[in-house]
């Protein structure tokens, strides 16, 4: 807390208290009246007063606040009246907490119970803190104090505001020192601490992301588009019933400024309404609680009680800021605040001072940032009522010519989004070989599923054809046929494991055929007994007969058919070529005979 200056003064019946807090919100007043306590309560300033007298609230105190001069008047009447109050010009024992003035030696003998324990607990317990907060005179500056000290604000017409302040309001700006640094100071401060929070990945999110948000915010219609910047725009703007009430509240004052002083309000100027266009097309014309933090980080006025000296510099710090500190963060943001500037500026005073009064409402119902308000914005909107036209006519011009690169913002953001690009590019590449590999490995899967379901599909005409043509079809009745089956010469290899299989299942059906055969053959051969002696003759030349038979009378030629078991072949040819002898009961009986001849 900070304690304000103050003075005090009498008459019969009535006590006047005059406080100096300036830059402090006018509209937030605590008072506190009890006999001999006053205490008095405007952030950051806190003033608590022991009187050498009583005071009460009856309901014929006075207060009033001079707004220009930050004093706070109030007149409160005395409980007694006539009643002089002593010491009134004490300051220092009047700022002294409430029964601290008392007459306790500084140095006190104990007795011999004090180094107990239990006495210097009962002590303890008597005892009672004092909770009220200590307060300090306040000390005037003298005028070589303050022309040592670095100057800001309108017109850089403030000097010393945050030497007390700066602890209480260090949410409001980001410079540490502002009354001790140089505006060059200032802005190599300024420009190292953007290049240091800037961030690439929320840049290039916002670039390939944030497509469908930056579209909304780009397409919305703010209402100074709805108006048209020509001779008679200033008519066509209508101001609310608060925005005139806080014009009345407003101090006629007039401001003289030098031609390089005047040029640098004007640029500061474009610099705050930049802030301000960013917010409304990011709120979509709705203000919020981040509003106010949102316009005084943007702008570099605000912030960093920045000066600038060309329209380029304001643009390019503008820009800077943009991407850094809001949450959305694009290049097309910029461009399209600078473009809604020269529609403002090109609507004259009127259109300047509407988005001024909208800025000073955001900030005097902020905690931290009131004190923009006095320290800028109020001023500005007293000043832009009476300015040129002229004036703003020429500086909408230069807003509409003028041109911003991204290579401006010196936050190598074209090598950053080059990179991106590649990058981009490589994954494309990836997926592309991937999505190949993929596409590969289906249409194999798809030609071995062919291949299996037409397998599958001559399995079944085979198997549909051996039932339509019977067992014996495969046997061939003649030689032509037999030929046609069975050919010469080494067997044909078949490419598919069906039909090899079923090459081998017609030589199998083929030997069992041939089997068949022989077994015929020899039924159909006479059974050959043990004749009497006369017939021998007789039979002998029937066998003889049987083996001058033509090969051409049996149903299968032997010696053209291929028999894969060869023991069955080498007994059949046997059997034919044998020549069979008769014998009677005498040889048999006869161990000395000879064996036949075959």
């Amino acid at each position: 807390m900070i304690t304000p200056a103050f003075e005090l003064s009498q008459d019969s019946d009535f006590l006047t208290l005059v406080i100096r807090v300036p830059y402090t919100r006018t509209s937030e007043f605590d008072i506190y009246v009890d006999g001999e306590d006053f205490k008095f309560y405007a952030k950051p300033y806190f003033l608590r007063l022991t009187l050498p007298g009583r005071i009460v609230q009856d309901g014929r105190e006075k207060a009033s606040f001079d707004i220009d001069k930050g004093l706070f008047t109030m007149r409160v009447p005395k409980e007694t009246a006539g009643q002089h109050f002593e010491g009134l010009h004490m300051l220092t024992s009047l700022l002294a907490p409430k029964g601290s003035r008392s007459a306790q030696p500084l140095v006190e003998e104990m007795g011999a119970c004090s180094m107990s324990e239990a006495c210097q607990e009962d002590k303890d317990e008597e005892e009672d803190f004092d909770w009220q907060v200590e307060q300090q005179p306040y000390i005037e500056s003298s005028e070589e104090d303050l022309k040592k000290l670095q100057k800001y604000g309108f017109g850089n017409l403030r000097t010393g505001v945050f030497s007390r302040l700066q602890e209480e309001l260090s949410e409001v700006i980001d410079v540490e020192d502002p009354e001790n640094s140089t505006p060059a100071q200032r802005r190599s401060d300024r420009l190292n601490s953007e290049t240091t929070i800037f961030c690439t990945d929320h840049y290039l999110l916002d670039l390939y992301e944030g497509e469908e948000t930056r579209q909304v915010h780009l397409g919305f219609k703010p209402w100074w588009s709805e108006l048209k910047p020509d001779s008679d725009a200033e008519s066509t703007v209508t101001f609310t019933d608060e925005e005139k009430e806080q014009m009345r509240k407003f101090t006629n004052r007039s401001y003289v400024l030098d031609k390089a002083t005047r040029y640098h309000v004007w640029l500061s100027l474009v610099d705050i309404i930049l802030a301000y266009i960013y917010d409304v097309r990011t709120t979509e014309g709705e203000h919020n609680v981040e509003s106010a933090w949102t316009i005084r980080k943007i702008s570099g006025t605000l912030s960093w009680l920045e000066t600038y000296h060309s329209l380029h510099e304001v643009l390019v710090s503008f820009g800077r800021r943009v991407l850094c500190y809001p949450l959305y963060r694009h290049f097309s943001l910029i461009t399209t605040a600078v473009q809604d500037a020269a529609h403002i500026f090109r609507g004259g005073k009127a259109f300047v001072l509407k988005c001024l009064l909208a800025i000073h409402k955001i900030f005097r119902y902020n905690e931290p940032a009131y004190i923009l308000n006095d320290l800028y914005i109020t001023d500005y909107c007293i000043w832009i009522q009476r300015v040129k036209s002229k004036h703003m006519v020429a500086l909408a011009e230069a807003l509409r010519k003028a041109e911003l690169h991204k290579n401006d913002l010196d936050l190598e953001l074209q090598i950053l989004e080059e990179a991106a690009e590649l990058v981009i590019e490589e994954e494309q590449e990836e997926q592309l070989k991937k999505g190949a590999q993929d596409g590969g490995k289906a249409q194999t899967n798809e030609c071995e599923e062919e291949d299996e379901s037409s397998s599958i599909e001559e399995e079944e005409e085979y198997s549909s054809s051996e039932e339509e043509e019977g067992p014996d079809s495969c046997v061939p009745k003649n030689k032509e046929e037999e030929q046609k089956g069975v050919p010469d010469g080494p067997a044909t290899t078949c490419n598919c494991s069906q039909e090899h299989e079923h090459g081998e299942n017609l030589i199998q059906e083929l030997g069992e055929k041939l089997q068949e055969e022989e077994l015929r053959i020899t039924e159909d051969m006479p059974q050959i007994t043990v004749p009497s002696s006369s017939t021998v003759r007789e039979e002998e030349g029937k066998v003889e007969g049987l083996r001058k038979t033509d090969d051409s009378q049996l149903p299968v030629p032997l010696d053209r058919v291929k028999i894969t078991n060869a023991g069955s072949d080498t007994a059949l040819l046997e059997h034919r070529l044998c020549n069979l002898r008769i014998l009677n009961t005498e040889e048999l009986d006869s161990d000395d005979e000879e064996e036949p001849n075959q």
